[in-house]
């Protein structure tokens, strides 16, 4: 499966109104269960590989965060592209310092040997600052499909 097929519309929520990391996960956990995407584990599973590698990253133009569980938990891949009304707290990838964030990609990885690939090709349009400035500015979730869908294009194309 290719990484434009993980995208969905209907896995993008940007006005999620949640108090902290915790709520956060139990809601899009509920949300992918019960559109298929994950089986019931995954809720424990999030949490536990978040506590052990915290994927919050510090981009140059965008705060961000990359919760992924182990692969048992996945049932079909899928990116969920969330962002939340106000700033959650999460922890660094490599230093577990606080930060703070608003915009999530939940990735669903069915393929253990995909996932390194899959956060190179997200890192490096976090590194675009034309992507990232059309992607803050982005109110609809068909406009942040279609940004997305417009990368990788560029990305096969290029």
């Amino acid at each position: 499966m290719n990484t434009k097929e993980m995208f969905q519309p209907k896995l993008i929520d940007l006005q999620v109104s949640v108090q902290n990391e915790e709520e956060l996960f139990e809601l899009i956990a509920a949300r992918l269960q019960k559109e298929g995407y994950v089986n019931d584990g995954y809720l424990a599973g999030i949490k536990a590989r978040e506590k052990e590698f915290p994927t919050g990253l510090i981009t140059e133009y965008l705060n961000i965060a990359l919760p992924h569980s182990d692969t048992e938990y996945i049932e079909r891949p899928f990116i969920y592209i969330v962002r939340t009304t106000d700033a959650i707290k999460v922890k660094q990838m490599g230093d577990n310092q606080e930060m703070e964030v608003k915009d999530l990609f939940f990735l669903g990885i069915k393929e253990p040997t995909k996932q390194v690939g899959l956060l190179q090709e997200l890192m490096l349009l976090f590194q675009n600052q034309g992507f990232v400035s059309e992607l803050k500015q982005a109110t609809e979730k068909e406009d942040v499909f279609n940004l997305f869908m417009k990368q990788w294009e560029e990305v096969k194309n290029g």
